[in-house]
């Protein structure tokens, strides 16, 4: 019993590791921009670089853990990932920090990719969700303390200490994994789907490439056109290739079962929405109203408090109600919350946002472990691994390719409206003012009123705004959607009947 809480602790404290890198990066956004004099589609790439790389290698690291040893992939992941962070901290230039964070990213996939497994194999499933419950807390203790570690990070030292953070914990987390984690692994061996993995991970590479691209590109520009069509190209090549191989990297009992596709439906929703929203809230803050890192910190934990509170009673919730409620009025209690921040202006005080950050945390309090529960609950121990990987990266391809969605919906109204803006203003600075788009569209208000004079100040702000609003409503859709997606796929079989779907065709993969 010893042992498997101290597995429990293990895996908790490297997932939150993993999210805390997520929202602290997220703080530091205006300073690395600042320090690296990064451009808006570069800055999106810090954080989607590590994002697509988790989405892209997540499969790849479950599928590993279950031929060679979720344990030992584990620690390799671990290992990975902290140095991972100490190049990022040392990076001298955008691209270096880019290719670190992807390198990052690559460990941390690994690591995702197997804590959800290594807690099915461990836990019976009479208790697996309230240890799942507590792995979803410390995940959000980890997106929780991200802006505030990383706004005292930032007060006093420069951006690069957001990384050096990860180091100490990714060694205890090392010995601790290394001391307590029993191995584990298929039998016999499932084969590894190489080409699969190139494909998916091609294709998302390029689609996502493509998305960031058209924040500074025009739509028919082909650094647009030529990512997204080959993207789209290798990921149909990748859906024929997965129907065809005998060991496809996506088992089939997996993708047949309606519990888990659901899940990881509304994961990729759900975090499409929750990534859009915290980088959009994020400038808003710091470049549009001019706070602190710190500031902009402490002000999240108006949404991690309700998070860690719905996700401390998940064990309850999933024994009293169904998986279809708790996660249907998860979906819809945080939409409601999106669309709150959604109509934040800087003319409006924080108790406005206040409100949306609470609703947003109690909604994803509540359906992050139900979901995470209702995909995994019925999953046999064979493929523990690659579910796990599965729904993980559904998760962080909502991070990586919402961001890059988002951003560009944001973006492309920021800088139309910008264009609007330039007719008001004087005719002498119309010509330097209709430069300034892709600062408008990051909030980088100060270098815009650096460059024209106060008086682009208020338009800029205006400008930038509207392109905020849009992103946000989006976003709070995408919520919705999850909710309606949640509700068909759930509500017509029970659990048991999922386990029973997923046993029978089992059975028949096994006779053919």
């Amino acid at each position: 019993m010893a042992r498997r809480r101290l597995t429990l602790a293990a895996m908790a404290v490297s997932q939150g590791m993993i999210m805390i890198d997520v929202t602290i990066v997220n703080t530091a956004l205006p300073a690395i921009q600042r320090g690296l004099a990064m451009s808006t589609s570069s800055l999106e790439w810090v954080i989607s670089a590590y994002a697509l790389s988790l989405a892209a290698l997540i499969p790849l690291g479950g599928a590993l853990g279950d031929r060679y040893g979720r344990k030992r992939m584990f620690l390799i992941g671990m290992a990975v990932f902290t140095l991972g962070s100490v190049a990022c901290a040392l990076s001298p230039s955008d691209a270096a920090l880019i290719a670190s964070r992807a390198l990052q990213g690559a460990g941390g996939a690994v690591m995702s990719a197997l804590t959800l497994s290594i807690l099915t194999t461990t836990y019976p499933p009479a208790t697996r969700a309230g240890a799942i419950g507590i792995w979803a807390a410390f995940a959000g203790l980890g997106f929780g303390l991200g802006p505030v570690v990383g706004g005292l990070l930032l007060s006093t030292f420069s951006w690069s200490s957001v990384f050096w953070v990860n180091v100490p914990v990714g060694m205890v987390g090392f010995a601790v994994a290394a001391l307590v984690v029993a191995e584990s692994k298929s039998d016999p061996p499932r084969p590894l789907d190489v080409v699969g993995v190139a494909l998916s991970a091609l294709g998302l590479l390029a689609v996502t490439f493509g998305l960031i691209e058209s924040s500074s590109h025009p739509w028919g520009s082909w650094r647009v056109v030529v990512p997204l069509v080959g993207g789209v190209v290798l990921l149909v090549a990748f859906a024929l290739w997965e129907r065809r191989t005998r060991s496809p990297m996506l088992p089939p009992q997996l993708l047949a079962a309606r519990s888990f596709r659901t899940g990881c439906s509304v994961y990729l929703l759900a975090y499409v929405a929750l990534q859009g929203t915290m980088f959009y809230v994020t400038l808003l803050f710091q470049n549009a109203e001019g706070w602190s890192p710190l500031r902009t910190g402490f002000s999240w934990l108006a949404m991690n408090i309700p998070f860690l509170c719905m996700a401390q009673l998940a064990g309850r919730l999933n024994q009293r109600f169904q998986g279809v409620t708790v996660i249907t009025a998860g979906c819809l209690v945080g939409g409601v919350g999106v669309g709150v921040l959604s109509a934040v202006t800087t003319n409006i005080g924080f108790e406005v946002a206040a409100v949306g950050y609470a609703l947003l945390g109690t909604g994803y309090g509540l359906l992050v472990p139900a979901t995470a529960n209702v995909a995994m609950r019925d999953v046999p121990a064979d493929v523990a691994g690659a579910a796990s990987g599965v729904l993980n990266a559904s998760r962080q391809v909502g991070v990586s390719v919402g961001l890059a969605v988002l951003g560009s919906i944001g973006a492309n109204a920021s800088i139309s409206a910008w264009r609007s803006q330039v007719g008001h203003l004087p005719q002498g600075v119309r010509a330097a003012a209709s430069g300034q788009g892709a600062h408008v569209a990051s909030a980088q208000i100060g270098s815009v009123t650096t460059a024209i004079g106060s008086v682009a100040h208020d338009a800029a702000t205006t400008a930038f705004v509207h392109g905020y609003h849009l992103a946000v409503f989006v976003a709070a859709c995408a919520l919705v959607a999850a909710a309606v997606v949640a509700y068909l796929g759930l509500r017509v079989r029970p659990a048991t009947a999922a386990g029973t779907e997923v046993r029978a065709i089992m059975v028949r993969a096994d006779a053919a």
